[in-house]
């Protein structure tokens, strides 16, 4: 027969407690882990990216109950992947859409959009620079010379159809990191680059740069200078919204209000470029800021707009087949 508890040896019995207690003082400590998850959001160093530095440096995250780590990568790409991953929950704004849209094809319902940040001529991300001193005046007069873009199949493919369109012929275009194409110019590496904000501010403001044209998207692909570029996106992935529901409506509350505060408060929010950009200190108050739209803003124009921008990529062949970005964003 087996004892009973209590004609064990005592020091059996102390053991036997002290288990129980572990486990009753571990048991709360998992639930609490699962209640509130590490929220990992991958971003490259962009002006687009804003709103997200902006609601963690303001704290909009802690004070919603949510802990968010912001994970830099070189390019979109490379955000795209850790999502496919899993090393990441979602993206901040300024991820390329085409790149997600990659990522999309690859894993069929990967991810939701939460919001975009649209740029055009008044609401500036996309740039055509030279060197300061360049003889070149517009985008045309490229034909034949070396041309920089951002890392990733959006930013080489974006560049050299508005080269092509622009009557650029001839010209070769190269992948280079974003934080070296200001560099690169001043050395006289490359003649000219396509780039993102805030390298332009960054050239301008050094004197080794200037503007040769901006909201390129808009013009040579949307085929209106003022149409809505949703280059880039913010996005959850699909099994983090499943799995977390709650904690997604509070991640996308908090979000919106770091976008809430670019657009009523941009001199404020402009500081918050800091740490994660290449603009430091009083120089934040001088780069050019996208627009941002929420899933819920957007209008049948929108989507149109986003649509004939995701069709060039089909058109392209960095896209195997269409797809519909009705179907992508978050429907709340």
């Amino acid at each position: 027969m087996k004892a009973s508890a209590m004609n064990l040896p005592l020091s059996i019995r102390r053991r036997q407690l002290l288990a129980g207690a572990a486990l009753a003082l571990a048991e709360p400590t998992w639930v609490a882990a699962q209640a509130s998850p590490k929220i990992r959001i991958g971003y490259w160093p962009v002006a687009a990216g804003l709103p997200f530095f902006a609601a963690l440096e303001k704290g909009y995250f802690k004070e919603a109950g949510l802990d968010v780590e912001a994970q830099k990568y070189a390019g979109a790409q490379q955000v795209m992947e850790a999502m496919l991953a899993g090393r990441s929950d979602g993206s901040s704004n300024g991820t390329g859409s085409g790149n997600l849209g990659v990522g999309e094809l690859a894993s069929p319902g990967l991810f939701k959009i939460i919001a975009t940040n649209p740029s055009n001529a008044k609401y500036v991300l996309d740039e055509f620079l030279v060197p300061k001193d360049s003889p070149v005046k517009s985008i045309a007069e490229l034909k034949g010379k070396r041309v920089a873009s951002g890392p990733g199949i959006q930013n080489k493919t974006l560049a050299t159809v508005v080269l092509e369109r622009a009557g650029a012929t001839g010209a070769t275009v190269m992948e280079l990191p974003i934080g070296q194409h200001v560099a690169a110019l001043a050395a006289g590496q490359v003649d000219a680059v396509y780039t993102l904000e805030p390298t332009g501010t960054v050239g301008r403001l050094n004197g080794t740069t200037r503007m040769l044209e901006a909201g390129v998207i808009a013009k040579y692909i949307l085929g209106d200078a003022l149409a809505p570029w949703h280059g880039g996106s913010a996005t959850l992935t699909t099994e983090f919204i499943k799995k977390y529901p709650a904690e997604t409506k509070k991640y996308i509350a908090a979000y919106a209000r770091g976008i809430e505060l670019v657009r009523t408060k941009p001199d404020e929010a402009r500081q918050y470029l800091k740490g994660y950009t290449a603009i430091e200190g009083p120089l934040t108050g001088e780069v050019p800021l996208a627009s941002y739209m929420l899933y819920n803003e957007f209008k049948p124009a929108d989507i149109a707009a986003f649509q004939k921008f995701f069709d060039l990529f089909t058109e392209k062949g960095v896209f195997d087949k269409k797809l519909d970005v009705a179907s992508m964003l978050y429907k709340g």
